[in-house]
């Protein structure tokens, strides 16, 4: 998780203050219609939705119990609409970015996912491509049958790789605009970084400076994370925060936020020391 202050700056404090939507077996009209705009939202890449491209079948299905979130966000991705937005609009290395984003909620993390969905299209064809990622285990882990997908490549969560924070910037612009009206068209935004296991430095809003990729950076790199460690006492009410901060080679850099992560620390920043 992001510090408040840091998610302001790099501009998604929204996305670090809003909770997972899930869908429960006691919801409310209102908790559905939200839980449906979510979906929206997040596999339309934040496009604008017009009343008439609504997929109101599969609405009825879902708010009458007969389908799962998880088959809602299937039946918008297989539909016309989202192949005609992302995949008819693209080339194909957007089009896989675009299904790591809205599916999975990250970035590709190297190539060989990228040439993975190539061969998996050109053997199984956009069904099984969509599939691919919302039958995953990765999928099944991170959202389940009931919550909607959203971005996790901004926390440090278990089974991720560090580098995918740097790169998910690269696909998310900030929470106003979509994925059809970013600068370079349709262009494949990671093309290069994939190619060099590389990332870029994250600019973090109105400021020059810059977060680092993690997993970007030359061996023997030494880099400094600055932590919040917090502990609650008593019945749960108190809290008692720390802050620490290590100094981590590049190879020992994964394995560390793993670390931090489990026992429950909170990753403020990460620089090249």
């Amino acid at each position: 998780m992001t510090s408040l202050v840091s998610a302001q700056r790099l501009g998604i404090l929204a996305l670090e203050q809003a909770a997972p939507l899930e869908m429960r077996p006691n919801r409310t009209e209102g908790e559905v219609e939200a839980a449906i705009r979510a979906v929206y939202r997040q596999v339309l890449g934040n496009e604008h939705l017009m009343a008439s491209e609504r997929l109101t079948s599969a609405e009825s299905l879902l708010r009458g119990g007969e389908i799962s979130i998880r088959d809602f966000v299937r039946a918008v991705a297989l539909s016309d609409l989202y192949r005609r937005k992302f995949f008819q609009a693209n080339p194909q290395t957007r089009f896989i970015e675009l299904n790591y984003k809205h599916l999975l909620g990250r970035a590709p993390y190297g190539q060989e996912e990228i040439a993975f969905h190539t061969d998996l299209y050109s053997q199984g064809g956009y069904e099984a491509e969509i599939n691919s990622y919302i039958d995953s285990p990765e999928y099944t882990e991170s959202f389940g049958d009931s919550i909607v997908p959203y971005y996790r490549g901004f926390s440090t969560q278990r089974g991720q790789k560090t580098v995918g924070f740097s790169r998910l910037f690269q696909l998310y612009r900030g929470y106003a605009t979509s994925d059809r009206t970013q600068s370079g068209g349709g262009r494949a935004k990671l093309t290069r970084e994939l190619a060099l296991n590389s990332a870029s430095p994250v600019d973090s809003g109105s400021t020059t400076e810059s977060l680092r990729g993690t997993s970007a950076g030359e061996r023997g790199q030494l880099y400094r994370v600055r932590v919040v460690m917090g502990a609650k006492l008593g019945a749960g009410t108190r809290i008692r925060r720390s802050n620490q901060e290590y100094l981590v080679s590049y190879e020992q850099l994964s394995d560390k936020l793993q670390q931090i992560n489990r026992q429950g620390g909170m990753i403020t920043s990460i620089t090249a020391a």
